[in-house]
């Protein structure tokens, strides 16, 4: 009777843990370098090549990419590559805890593509899925520096979700003020002025 029962806690124990294993196993793969820098931006110009470009963030940008993102944006400068009026941005906004590194495509004043190139976090990397990113295509930015669509969300992604929208409407004002688009960069620059924070 003893070694019976001996016997069904070990198997018990035992699928316990490949259990525990498996879960771990799932939430961990959501990390990763899925796609470097150099290559997104050669699949997104390809068969051309896109100009490596640099926008320096002056008082004015950088006040309001702030009120975009909900924090100070840090550095002088944002790289990007540019071919006629497209533009490519490769931006790093916080999830829950870690970066995540995202692409984002702007073309005549909205967004093209966004992919996931790198994920760090545990947890919410459903956001990488081109069911997700898919959703962004079409979208532009609005005089309250939101995205003009909405974005459903993914239950336990909620954080890496808000970061990726904040990443697509800084990518959305980023290619305003440098390809000087006259409609969203005006309407923004006179909304920013009245609610810049003092």
């Amino acid at each position: 009777m003893l070694s019976k029962l001996y016997r069904v806690t070990v198997v018990t124990a035992a699928a316990a843990c490949f259990a525990i294993t498996s879960l771990t196993s799932l939430s961990v793969s959501a990390k990763g370098v899925f796609q470097s820098g150099p290559d997104f931006y050669a699949e997104v110009f390809a068969p051309q090549q896109g100009e490596s470009k640099v926008l320096w963030l002056t008082p004015e940008i950088r006040t309001q990419a702030a009120v975009i993102v909900d924090h100070p944006v840090r550095g002088l400068r944002i790289r990007y590559h540019q071919n006629t009026n497209k533009t490519a941005w490769i931006l790093e906004e916080i999830g829950k805890e870690m970066p995540i590194t995202i692409g984002v495509v702007v073309e005549d004043d909205v967004i093209q593509q966004v992919k996931i190139l790198a994920y760090r976090e545990s947890r919410g990397g459903e956001v990488r899925y081109p069911a997700y990113t898919a959703q962004y295509k079409g979208a532009a930015l609005q005089e309250d520096y939101r995205l003009n669509q909405n974005i459903d969300g993914i239950t336990g992604a909620t954080l890496s979700m808000w970061a990726v929208n904040k990443a697509a409407a800084l990518a959305l004002y980023y290619h305003a003020v440098v390809t000087e688009s006259s409609s969203t960069k005006s309407s923004l620059i006179k909304s920013s002025a009245t609610n810049s924070p003092k």
